[in-house]
């Protein structure tokens, strides 16, 4: 096991938000790939009508994962309410207590590891 923090957010696109959507999305990886070297794994995925987004983070401990949320609320949660509507959020991996308190708005399911591994 790790400490790893991991999440997906499912949500919906808001109508006629297409443009803007696809304009932050390219707009946020950029700054998290810049600004955040714990961030392992940030990816932005659209259904095939582009009505559904879902988006797979992965930090490096908890700590990485708070630096990531900072950055998501001074910079850019505005913005992403604006265009999404999240519907389901699935936490994985080893949050701490203020990972868990950050996600709390997002209405998360935790998911404990069983088993496996991470590389």
């Amino acid at each position: 096991m790790s400490n790893h923090v991991y999440w997906i957010i499912e949500a919906n696109v808001r109508d006629g938000k297409l443009d803007e959507l696809k304009a932050l999305m390219a707009e946020m990886s950029e700054a998290t790939k810049a600004d955040e070297p714990g961030a392992l794994n940030y990816e932005w995925s659209l259904s095939e009508d582009e009505t559904i987004c879902h988006i797979f983070e992965r930090y490096e401990d908890s700590d990485a994962t708070m630096v990531h949320m900072g950055n998501f609320g001074s910079k850019f949660a505005g913005r992403f309410m604006g265009v999404l509507k999240p519907f389901r959020c699935t936490l994985y991996g080893a949050p701490d207590e203020r990972v868990c308190n950050a996600m709390k708005p997002m209405g998360y399911v935790a998911m404990s590891s069983a088993a496996g591994f991470s590389r």
